[in-house]
């Protein structure tokens, strides 16, 4: 074996750049994996014909895409739903380099992405041959890599392709093909044979196996538990154990149950957050600044458990960190999660009451008489019926449901994911389809995107003919422009003269004609009851709908949710 990232052995026995491909997928099909992502190219033609035929003989599914981008972030997608490893296969060059993102992205939410990237034979490096670079170890700590040639030896390769499927985050196996890659003498019939066994690959997310036995937390300190990013259930339970509030983002895995607080960011800026003394950070929470500033606190006892990646979300470097999520013996005080579960029904119902009051009602909420981005994201959460996959695009969609969706009923099997590893709009469209491909049995699949979010990655429609499309409905919440922008401080009045350009950036684009040209069915919803009903349908293939709101009133209606928290916890009255 030859490695950039480890050094190795080398020895004598060589194969052709056929043999060598072949008996890389091999290795990646007794590891466990079944879905397979390519990118077209010269230098990976070997891989491509050794693909196409274990997808016909049916061992393996195979996606071709011709944007290596999009590629990569199908190939989270497809890691993230099926929860298996998954291998994205390029040419040499800059198309390796298009992975990046994806690669960054599989790295701070340990999907077990492989990327396998053809090469050039080493000894062109450095001298200006076409299309080549130095791209084995080109994601740097993002990904370890393995430097793989002709003579690397089938003891190495089988494990490393097995420690590749094992770990954590994605892995670069770099192939360098020499030699011919189609030679004249080839037989069509031959290029995959599939290994004589399994073996023991490792299909099942290894995250699932952690021990289950935690730190015993003692009852007593008024604590809150954080439920961030793929948090899993093991936070609800706790927070449920201990009759705790749990926060609970919507792509947590834990917005589940009784414990589970609607509107659990906004009373973290009321005076319930004054008698916060214990938290525990359980996953990745990203979405709002006073979860931040709650989880950063020195002068609170803060326990965070490491996530999927290995790391804890500690950005106060304030915690005590853990490797699995604690345990209590027993329920805490009750009147602690009642002053919470009082306020968060009393500004639900107030949230509620604003969305639908009439003009001129003191207690309407802000907007010009069209649909609510807020009432949009109701209806979205309320369509998440068992069995459902909704994935979630970054900036307000996530943040608006994050307010407006009710906590879901337990044991139903949903499963609402986004990108929140780096919390990026690019890829969603891809990472969307692949999810959706990754879990086929799901009883109906929604993505539920900013336009922006939408239109970074169109190519993430663009499917070619005899391709695996997945039954899927994107729900873009279109405000021509970056809407979020207007909540952060370049919102304010002093940046107004610049606002428009270089933050919102309004693009007018036509997405019924851009739909059109992906052949993609698309419609224009103006009526939240016509959103609700589609919602419910199980349309084939990729459907879009278009849902038009005005960013206008954007930061008034952050302060209205401020100021409407003030109202509902009065001061004093839940202290201990």
């Amino acid at each position: 074996m030859r490695s950039r990232a480890t050094d190795g052995a080398t020895v004598t026995g060589r194969r052709s750049a056929p043999e060598l491909a072949q008996q890389v997928v091999q290795q990646l099909w007794l590891a466990g994996v079944r879905d397979v992502v390519l990118a077209p190219g010269s230098r990976s033609a070997p891989f491509a014909l050794t693909l196409d035929a274990a997808d016909r003989d049916g061992d393996l599914r195979l996606h071709v895409r011709v944007d290596e981008r999009s590629a990569g972030f199908l190939a989270l997608g497809l890691a993230t739903g099926s929860r298996r490893p998954v291998a994205v296969v390029t040419t040499s060059g800059t198309a390796v380099g298009n992975l990046l993102p994806a690669v960054m992205e599989a790295h701070h939410t340990g999907r077990r992405v492989l990327v396998v990237s053809a090469d050039r034979p080493d000894r062109l490096r450095g001298t200006g041959a076409n299309q080549t670079t130095d791209q084995a170890g080109l994601f740097g700590t993002f990904a370890p890599c393995h430097d793989l040639t002709a003579s690397t030896t089938g003891e190495d390769l089988s494990l490393l392709v097995s420690q590749a499927c094992s770990r954590r985050g994605p892995t670069q196996l770099n192939v360098q093909l020499d030699g011919d890659l189609l030679p004249s003498d080839a037989d069509p019939d031959t290029w995959w044979q599939r290994p004589g066994s399994e073996g023991a690959g490792p299909g099942v997310d290894p995250s699932v196996s952690r021990p289950v036995d935690g730190e015993i937390l003692r009852i007593g300190p008024r604590t809150v538990v954080v439920a961030g990013d793929d948090a899993g259930p093991a936070a609800r339970l706790l927070a449920e154990a201990a009759n705790w509030p749990l926060v609970a983002e919507p792509t947590s895995g834990a917005r589940i149950g009784r414990q589970a607080l609607r509107t659990g960011r906004l009373l973290l800026t009321t005076d319930l957050r004054g008698d916060v003394e214990r938290v525990v950070v359980v996953g990745h929470p990203t979405l709002s600044r006073p979860v931040t500033s709650l989880i950063s606190d020195p002068g609170l006892e803060v326990v965070a458990v490491r996530g999927r990646d290995g790391v804890a979300t500690d950005p106060g470097r304030v915690a005590r960190v853990l490797d699995v999520v604690p345990r209590v013996d027993g329920p805490d005080d009750p009147a602690w999660f009642a002053a919470w579960r009082d306020g968060d029904d009393r500004l639900s119902a107030l949230i509620d009451a604003g969305l639908v009051a009439p003009h001129g009602d003191p207690r309407r909420a802000p907007g010009d008489g069209g649909l609510s981005p807020l009432a949009v994201a109701a209806v979205v959460g309320a369509a998440v019926a068992a069995d459902t996959t909704l994935v979630v695009g970054s900036s307000n969609p996530v943040r608006d449901l994050d307010v407006m969706a009710v906590p879901w009923t337990p044991h139903e099997h949903r499963f609402v994911v986004g990108n929140r590893g780096l919390a990026g709009i690019d890829g969603m469209v891809s990472t969307a389809v692949g999810i959706a491909l990754g879990r086929p049995r799901a009883a109906r699949s929604i993505a539920y995107l900013g336009d922006l979010t939408f239109l970074h990655d169109t190519n993430g429609l663009l499917t070619g003919r005899g391709q695996r499309r997945p039954d899927l409905t994107f729900v873009v919440l279109s405000d021509d422009g970056g809407a979020i922008f207007s909540t952060l401080e370049q919102g304010d009045r002093r940046y107004a003269s610049a606002f428009e350009r270089v933050f919102a950036t309004p693009h007018g684009t036509d997405l019924e004609a851009l739909c059109a040209a992906h052949h993609a069915a698309y419609e224009r919803v103006d009526d939240l009851g016509r959103l609700s009903a589609a919602l419910a349908e199980s349309p084939s293939g990729v459907r879009v709908l278009e849902v038009p709101v005005s960013r206008a009133d954007r930061r008034a209606e952050a302060a209205w949710l401020r100021a409407l928290a003030q109202q509902v916890v009065p001061h004093q009255d839940h202290r201990r």
